[in-house]
C-alpha cells in the first residue's frame, strides 16, 4: 500500500496523458443529452460522489448517482435516452457494474466506461473507455486506482462544459501537487487516531467524496468503524454525538465556498471537546485543528484529486501501528461481486 501511494503522482500523470486525447470522443457522444449517472461500488462510488458534484458544477449538467439495484434486482424499465451514464470500475469486472452499464445501454443511455483494465468486460461495454494508468494495484484497499478514476472523471466532465479545456492549466499541475503530498511526516496524525474511541469524519461539496474516501480506508485498512457525513447533515443532529471520546477529521480545499463553514464546524466541534484531525484546508482552518495534513494548491474542483493522499499515509501508518496488514485487510478481495 505505501508503494502504490507513492506511485500516484506518476500514474496521475500518465492517466492524464491517455484520457486527455478521448475529451472530444466523449463530447460527441453525450451530444444532446443532458443527464450524467455515475455507477459505481465501494470507492469507486465515492469517486461518483466527486463526479456528481463537478457535473453540476463546471459542467452545468444534471447528475445522480445510479442505485444498481434498480436494474440488477428489479429490471426496472427506464427512458434513459437522455442520459449519459459513467460506469466506473477499477476491475472492470465487478458484474454488478457491467450488468447495470450493460442495462443502461439497452435503455437508451451512452456509455463512458472508467477501469483500470483495458481488456475487461467494462472496457468492451462502454461506447468510450477510459483506461486509467495505474498500473498493477497490488494492495487490496484502493490507492492510486481511486486517485486515477478522480483523473479520469475530470477529464469526462470537462468534456462536458460549455467550454472544455478551462481545466487543462490546472490539470497540468495535479502530477506536481500529488507529489508534493508524499512528503511531511503524518506520525501525529496517525497517532491522533490510534487512541480515538470512535471517528466521524465530515466534508462538504466537491471534497465530500475524499471525506467518504477517508472514512472508508479507515474502515477497510484499519478496522476502525467510521462515519462519513456532509457538513450539513452532521449539523442537523448528529452534531450531539460529538465529544471528547470522539476524534473528528474535516476534510476541505484550500479554497472555495465550502472552506468557511468547514472552518466555522472546526471550532464547533472544539468546543464540544473533540480532537481534530484536518485533512487540508487554509492556515484558520488548520489552526482550529488539533493535527493538520496540509492539503495540494489546487483549486477547489481539482483539489480532490490529491487531498486524499495525505490521509492515505496517515491510515497506512496507523495500521501498521496497530498491528494490521495495510496490504490485506480481514476478510476482503481487491474484487468485489455483489448482486
Amino acid at each position: 500500500m505505501a508503494r502504490e501511494i507513492a506511485e500516484q503522482p506518476a500514474a496521475l500523470a500518465a492517466t492524464f496523458e491517455h484520457v486527455l486525447p478521448l475529451r472530444h470522443d466523449i463530447t460527441r457522444l453525450a451530444a444532446g443529452r443532458r443527464h450524467v449517472i455515475f455507477v459505481a461500488r465501494g470507492s469507486s462510488d465515492n469517486a461518483g460522489v466527486y463526479g456528481r458534484y463537478l457535473t453540476e458544477i463546471h459542467a452545468g449538467r444534471q447528475a445522480s448517482l445510479a442505485a444498481p439495484s434498480v436494474a440488477t434486482l428489479y429490471g426496472a424499465n427506464l427512458d434513459l435516452s437522455n442520459s449519459l451514464v459513467v460506469a466506473v470500475s477499477q476491475s472492470g469486472a465487478t458484474q454488478e457494474i457491467v450488468d447495470t452499464a450493460e442495462w443502461a445501454k439497452r435503455n437508451g443511455a451512452a456509455i463512458v466506461g472508467i477501469t483500470n483494465d483495458g481488456d475487461s468486460p467494462l472496457a468492451s461495454t462502454a461506447d468510450v473507455a477510459l483506461i486509467t494508468q495505474a498500473g498493477k494495484e497490488l494492495a487490496v484497499p484502493a490507492t492510486k486506482t481511486y486517485t486515477t478514476q478522480l483523473a479520469a472523471i475530470t477529464v469526462a466532465v470537462d468534456a462536458l462544459a460549455q467550454r472544455p479545456g478551462t481545466l487543462d492549466a490546472d490539470i497540468a499541475r495535479v502530477p506536481d501537487e500529488a507529489a508534493k503530498m508524499l512528503s511531511g511526516s503524518v506520525e501525529a496524525a496517525a497517532d491522533l487516531l490510534a487512541g480515538a474511541h470512535d471517528v466521524l469524519a465530515s466534508g462538504r461539496g466537491l471534497t465530500f467524496g475524499t471525506t467518504l474516501e477517508v472514512a472508508l480506508k479507515l474502515e477497510e485498512t484499519c478496522l476502525q468503524p467510521v462515519r462519513g457525513l456532509s457538513y450539513a447533515d452532521l449539523k442537523h443532529g448528529p452534531i450531539a454525538v460529538v465529544d471528547a471520546d470522539l476524534v473528528t477529521i474535516l476534510v476541505a480545499a484550500g479554497d472555495g465556498p465550502a472552506l468557511p463553514g468547514m472552518t466555522e464546524l472546526a471550532g464547533l466541534v472544539r468546543e464540544k471537546g473533540s480532537k481534530i484531525l484536518g485533512i487540508g484546508g487554509d492556515p484558520t482552518f488548520a489552526s482550529r485543528c488539533d493535527v493538520n495534513l496540509p492539503g495540494p494548491a489546487l483549486p477547489e474542483t481539482l483539489a480532490p484529486l490529491a487531498l486524499v493522499i495525505p490521509a492515505q499515509r496517515a491510515i497506512e501508518l496507523l495500521a501498521r501501528k496497530l498491528g494490521l496488514d495495510p496490504d490485506a485487510p480481514r476478510g476482503l478481495r481487491k474484487v468485489t461481486q455483489t448482486d
